[in-house]
C-alpha cells in the first residue's frame, strides 16, 4: 500500500512539475507576443513615452516591461530620458 500512495504522489507531483513548464512556456509566449506588439507599434509610431505606449497598447499585467526588456535584450530598442519620462525607439 505505501508503494501505491508513494507512486500516486510522484504522479501528481510529475503532473504539478508539468503544469509548471506548460505555464512557463506560456508566459514565455506572451512575453514574445507582446515585445512583437511593441516592435510594431514602434514601427509605426517611431518614438513615444514608455507611458504612452503602455496606455496605447493596453497589454495585461506587466508585460510591457518585460515585453521592452526582451527587446532590449535583443538590442532592438533605445531609451532616452526625458525630464518626467522615458522615451523609447526602434534601433
Amino acid at each position: 500500500m505505501n508503494c501505491k500512495k508513494n507512486g500516486l504522489h510522484e504522479d501528481r507531483s510529475k503532473q504539478g512539475e508539468n503544469k509548471m513548464a506548460t505555464r512557463e512556456k506560456n508566459i514565455q509566449q506572451e512575453i514574445i507576443n507582446a515585445a512583437g506588439q511593441i516592435y510594431n507599434y514602434l514601427s509605426d509610431k517611431g518614438e513615444v513615452s514608455i507611458n504612452k505606449m503602455t496606455k496605447d497598447l493596453d497589454l495585461d499585467g506587466n508585460f510591457t516591461a518585460m515585453g521592452l526588456g526582451w527587446l532590449s535584450r535583443e538590442d532592438k530598442i533605445d531609451y532616452t530620458p526625458k525630464a518626467k519620462s522615458v522615451t523609447v525607439k526602434l534601433r
